[in-house]
């Protein structure tokens, strides 16, 4: 479960990680939030305010098995009740390595985060294509035929 951990403070490390009530309010309301963390031993207020960001920010939101202070550890505080990670790909990652350990219980959350991943990866495939071609300067361009060659192949 250490790996869980590490994954959650790479995911601060690269500002794609926020903690604490009203940073994860925000980024809920900003719906740039892919997956809420909350310590096992979280109030349940906090529990309360955590499903109405959620469903504020139309995400998912776990209790995972770690306390306060694990969590906090993990963010570079000295505690956290709740975690909000931004990117899709640390999301998907960390819910991941939570289904290895217990799939029963967060199994489901880890195919809808790998789904959402898969389809964040081909966006920006498709959005990489896409720049490519405007900087070629768009669509290919025909080869050049001769007048001579047209009016052959019209005439047939």
């Amino acid at each position: 479960m250490d790996n869980v951990l590490h994954l959650i403070g790479l995911a601060k490390r690269a500002g794609q990680l926020e903690s604490g009530d009203e940073p994860v309010g925000a980024v809920c309301r900003a719906r740039a939030c892919r997956v809420i963390l909350v310590a096992r031993d979280a109030a349940d207020n906090t529990l309360r305010r955590v499903r109405h960001f959620a469903e504020a920010g139309q995400c998912l939101w776990l209790s995972i098995p770690y306390d306060k202070e694990q969590l906090g550890e993990a963010v570079g505080r000295r505690v956290c009740a709740v975690a909000a990670v931004t990117d899709v790909g640390f999301a998907s990652a960390i819910v991941g390595k939570l289904a290895q350990a217990d799939a029963e219980t967060y199994g489901a959350a880890a195919e809808k985060l790998s789904a959402k991943a898969e389809k964040a990866l081909q966006r920006r495939r498709e959005q990489r294509a896409h720049e490519r071609n405007v900087r070629r300067g768009g669509k290919a361009k025909k080869p050049y035929i001769p007048t001579r060659i047209k009016r052959e192949q019209q005439s047939k």
